[in-house]
């Protein structure tokens, strides 16, 4: 009874491991956590995170293949934390105020290097939820490019948006370029990570499987419009204008797209499969 129990609780753990998300998600804790005063925290939470990925997996039974994204978790916050305790006080200044950039910048180049030499990063987790039979196909591999390419379109996004609040604003808490952006950016790509393989498996089957509509897809970036605006009357009340404004549009936005994607449901309801 107990390994009845244990073996849906594995399949749902090896299914969240399987997630590029989660395998960069050490990085995305660490960017958004980093700031003055705020270095320790930052890399001894994105070290633990990277440490229960790796122990996760094996615990679970996980049978997939060692990632590079895991590893290079796992070295990073090591050196980062090792960095932290021996460097002296400008070096740890330096650290707390551009650490978040260099992050962003690494991950970056991991997912158009890893493009360049025709692995995207993706790929490594996409084979373990798809039949071997699809790996060296034009369309498993043309849908990995493209959701590694939106990744490192965000990392882009949120280093650019951080590099300018340290170096233009002189500000690193601020709150559009520390956080807001680069976590609008962050959600849309694991929106579209989601979204996307649904679109790119209904084209391959032909027309007799509607393409999910944009309102999927657009539909969460719309409601972060809500949090976002209440975010900037509470934190940056000279704009209460904005957060009103974002509230007001986010929440229009979310019925709108609700009630589209409703009326897109009826002609794709038999296709679940």
């Amino acid at each position: 009874m107990v390994k009845a129990a244990v073996s849906p609780l594995r399949e749902r753990v090896a299914g969240l491991l399987d997630s590029p998300f989660v395998g960069m998600s050490p990085w995305i804790v660490f960017s958004l956590l980093v700031g003055p005063g705020r270095f320790e925290w930052a890399v001894g939470a994105a070290l633990l995170i990277s440490l229960a990925l790796v122990v996760g997996s094996r615990l679970a039974g996980h049978g997939g293949s060692v990632k590079i994204l895991e590893v290079a978790d796992l070295v990073f916050f090591a050196v980062m934390a090792v960095i932290g305790l021996v460097a002296s006080a400008g070096t740890h200044q330096w650290l707390e105020t551009y650490a978040g950039e260099i992050s962003n910048i690494a991950l970056t180049l991991i997912a158009f290097g890893s493009m360049a030499v025709g692995m995207p990063f993706t790929i490594q987790y996409a084979r373990e939820q798809v039949d071997p039979a699809f790996w060296k196909t034009p369309a498993f591999l043309r849908t990995n490019y493209i959701i590694t390419g939106v990744w490192g379109l965000a990392f882009l996004v949120a280093a650019i948006a951080g590099a300018y609040g340290d170096l233009v604003l002189r500000n690193p808490n601020n709150i559009w370029t520390g956080w807001i952006i680069q976590i609008l950016a962050i959600v849309a790509a694991l929106r579209f990570t989601v979204w996307y393989p649904d679109v790119a498996r209904a084209r391959a089957r032909g027309g007799d499987h509607p393409v999910p509509p944009l309102s999927d897809l657009l539909l969460p970036l719309a409601g972060m419009l809500v949090p976002v605006g209440i975010a900037v009357l509470v934190f940056d009340g000279h704009l209460w204008w904005l957060g009103v404004a974002l509230v007001v549009v986010g929440g229009w936005l979310s019925r709108l797209l609700k009630r589209q994607g409703d009326q897109a449901a009826p002609a794709g309801g038999g296709t679940s499969a």
